[in-house]
């Protein structure tokens, strides 16, 4: 989903404000729900303990704004469990604060999961009001939106006045009974799709009706008493502009158990492919590194990230959040979210294998064969992808792309499942000619370092050298198992790789295929990232032989460029449309002499604008396995031929 980067230092920074405290509100009916909880210590003003602050902040807040507690408390609970992310960062949800306030930048859309780099209409992707929320409530309150961003009393205000603003806006008042802040709630939740706002409003209503109370990630202790007999006022969201008044079929399989509740609008776009010209030729893999009911949930903020479907672990149950004919904003790179289809499943990479349940595969399996029969989707592993293999879509990102499902998602049995298995004999051709990983996953013992940050869970609680199942084969620069692991020019600049769980530079993948670049003993090289690695391979144990593939090469003496987007030229777009632009990734080449493994044919640069434009370029690009990630070269640049 959203925290499996490379690059952690981007993760932490240190908070530059102070937080405010708000003293205890004088107690009112708007506060009842709320002040009845407190020890009497944090009653007593200044006088109370550090661990209440927060419990304070949201009386403060209610009493100011007129806000039922108990709603602005059960809103809070849905949105953050009443964490803060102070410092600035943003939730898994991508919202700030408490309340989840939203401000999402251009900057955070280019590198995002909508991975709208050189769009020429990023501007005004990222000009959804659902992403700005923390500038509207900047504008009711007076607060700068560095405070709302930063502190958790300013960023609680902000949310009541917010849906303060909403519930004037649907009855002309701030009513003190909870059951009246339905249609405010429903609107709160940032989605235009009826199935979506309704879900948040009701969850935030069985809040309300059951209680709450945890200890939060900085220690403060908030909780909220239960109301059993609030009766939710549904009736009101006749007052808001909500699309979507007819359920929305699913498109899934029969053998899966399906149901569809809508992501929120702003996280990716409606199309209409592939009648519109649009293919869908890709799946990619994803895992939510949070619960199922979390990732759903985050789905539906307008935060600029959903998947098409989401798998849950216990049963392989799905549920459908952006139809097919749509883009979802999935994969970190906007190419490939143009042309994907992006299956999020239930569980957390540096866990090994265990959320990846049978049902999970064998669900998942039954969904893909189907969109592959109804989309024309090869089943290989060009076009059957995880996220971690989905290419950087600039020079500036490939060392951030996420790194999920991680090294313990099983390809070589999921492929199976898919009647497309990618072992076989086991063995190794001669030079130039293609093998495909198999080093087999039960039996393939690898080790890996996993730290906290890699675990959101916080199971982790310091760097752990674990020896696990794996998918992989550890690539080195040299025929000897002491030799340094190669080292990813974009991760490492030079330097050796690492076997830390999220570093994918060293690793060729189950599935993955390259071409034979050596021997010795019992290594074996490939072509790999421009360079030549080796992977201990005796008696072609790890690989199998791969024919009646495409391999490219370089067709003059100059390396060719490689790319991670495929749009059009300039030239190309018609008056009135922004071209979207791209560079060559400045760490790759395809060198002269070496050989990489490609899809069959070529296929179309083109672009598509939410205007329901499509532009169709004149060149074409083959996607070609070129490290552990996929990337494109334009056909005109090299020589295809047999294997």
């Amino acid at each position: 989903m959203k925290a499996k980067k490379m690059n952690d230092a981007s993760r932490e920074r240190p908070s530059q404000h102070r937080r405010r405290l708000i003293g205890l509100a004088t107690a009112s009916a708007l506060t009842a729900g709320l002040s009845v909880l407190l020890p009497p210590t944090a009653q007593a003003g200044a006088d109370a303990p550090s661990s209440t602050v927060r419990q304070r902040e949201f009386a403060s807040a209610a009493a100011k704004y007129q806000v039922p507690a108990q709603v602005l408390l059960a809103v809070a609970y849905q949105e953050s469990a009443w964490d803060a992310h102070t410092g600035g960062q943003m939730s898994t949800g991508g919202g700030f604060g408490p309340m989840h306030l939203t401000d999402v930048t251009a900057a955070m859309m280019a590198a995002g999961a909508a991975g709208a780099v050189g769009r020429g209409d990023l501007a005004a992707m990222a000009g959804d009001p659902a992403l700005h929320t923390v500038r509207a409530a900047a504008k009711l309150t007076g607060l700068s939106p560095t405070a709302l961003r930063n502190d958790p009393a300013a960023n609680i205000e902000g949310g009541a006045a917010l849906l303060a603003s909403y519930q004037r806006a649907v009855s002309g008042n701030t009513p003190a009974d909870a059951g009246q802040w339905y249609a405010a709630v429903a609107r709160y939740s940032g989605s235009s799709q009826r199935d979506s706002a309704t879900a948040f409003a009701d969850r935030v209503y069985a809040t309300v009706r059951a209680g709450a109370g945890r200890t939060t990630q900085d220690g403060q202790r908030v909780s909220m008493r239960a109301n059993p007999g609030v009766r939710a006022a549904t009736g009101q969201l006749g007052k808001l502009a909500l699309t979507g008044e007819e359920p929305t079929p699913t498109e899934c399989p029969p053998a899966v158990q399906c149901t569809y509740l809508a992501a929120s609008p702003s996280n990716g776009q409606v199309s209409s492919r592939p009648d519109n010209g649009i293919r869908i030729d890709t799946v990619v893999i994803h895992d939510t590194e949070s619960s199922y009911e979390s990732a759903i949930s985050a789905f539906q903020a307008a935060d600029g990230s959903a998947a098409n479907y989401v798998m849950r672990s216990s049963d392989g149950a799905v549920t459908q959040m952006v139809p097919t004919k749509d883009i979802a904003f999935h994969a970190g790179n906007y190419s490939t979210n143009l042309h994907s289809i992006g299956i999020e499943h239930e569980g957390f990479a540096a866990h090994g294998g265990t959320w990846y349940t049978e049902a999970q595969y064998e669900a998942t399996a039954n969904l893909v064969k189907y969109l592959s029969h109804r989309f024309g989707i090869p089943l290989d592993r060009e076009h059957i992808l995880g996220h971690d293999n989905v290419a950087g879509p600039n020079s500036t990102l490939v060392a951030g792309m996420h790194w999920d499902p991680g090294t313990s998602w099983d390809w070589e049995h999921f492929m199976s499942l898919l009647g497309a298995p990618v072992t076989g004999p086991h063995g190794v051709g001669p030079v130039g000619s293609a093998v495909t990983i198999t080093p087999g996953f039960t039996d393939n013992q690898q080790t890996v370092q996993i730290c906290p940050s890699d675990d959101p869970t916080g199971a982790t609680t310091a760097c752990t050298e674990r020896r696990q199942p794996s998918n992989f084969v550890q690539l080195r620069t040299a025929p000897s198992a002491t030799a340094p692991l190669f080292g990813d020019q974009a991760i490492h600049e030079g330097g050796a790789g690492t076997d830390r769980i999220n570093d994918w530079g060293s690793t060729a993948q189950a599935g993955q295929q390259f071409v034979v670049a050596g021997q010795d003993g019992d290594w074996t090289a490939i072509w790999y990232s421009g360079t030549q690695v080796w992977f201990h391979n005796p008696n072609g144990c790890n690989t199998t032989p791969a024919h009646d593939v495409t391999l490219i090469s370089a067709t003059d003496s100059a390396p060719v460029p490689v790319y991670g987007s495929s749009y059009p030229d300039r030239a190309e777009y018609p008056a009135g449309l922004s071209p979207s632009t791209q560079a060559p990734i400045s760490y790759y080449t395809v060198p002269p002499g070496q050989a990489y493994v490609a899809t069959i044919q070529p296929v179309p640069t083109d672009d598509y604008f939410t205007s329901g434009a499509v532009v169709i370029g004149a060149k074409e690009m083959y996607t070609i396995q070129y490290n552990h990630r996929i990337a494109l070269v334009y056909s005109a640049d090299v020589t295809p031929t047999g294997a």
